[in-house]
């Protein structure tokens, strides 16, 4: 499961999720990429569900990048207790999708199995995406 070591703060306030990815939106290491079309928390089970699943499709061919990484925490309190007493204890750990983000790439397979790959990742996946690859991006290099 994907965590940060070590954090600054144990706790952060749930923030908004409104606007577009600016960072992480375009192809870097891939040749074909998964981007994300809405806003969402992303928990790092559902990161490596869809890593396993794309993984697992591909078998031994290409390489695969993770451009996504759960860094915020969310806190939970236990279940049936009073208000107040602080805030809760972090239960799991969640990455910040905005949409255009690029959340995963492929590099060394052919165009149908990236395409087919990526679709079984998208399932264990809680947004809408869509299959980009760099020629799209760059103009038909």
């Amino acid at each position: 499961m994907l965590m940060p070591k070590r954090v600054k703060y144990r706790r952060v306030h749930r923030g908004h999720r409104r606007g577009l990815a600016h960072r992480g939106s375009s192809i870097a290491f891939g040749e074909f990429a998964l981007q994300a079309m809405e806003p969402c928390w992303m928990t790092s089970r559902q990161i490596e569900a869809a890593r396993v699943a794309i993984t697992r499709t591909i078998k031994r061919g290409g390489k695969v990048w993770i451009r996504v990484f759960p860094d915020k925490p969310v806190t939970k309190k236990p279940a049936e207790t009073r208000m107040g007493k602080g805030k809760g204890a972090p239960e799991f750990w969640v990455a910040v999708i905005k949409p255009g983000r690029v959340l995963f790439e492929i590099e060394g397979i052919t165009r149908d199995l990236a395409r087919q790959a990526f679709q079984l990742g998208a399932s264990k996946l809680p947004v809408k995406t869509r299959f980009i690859e760099r020629s799209e991006i760059l103009g038909g290099e």
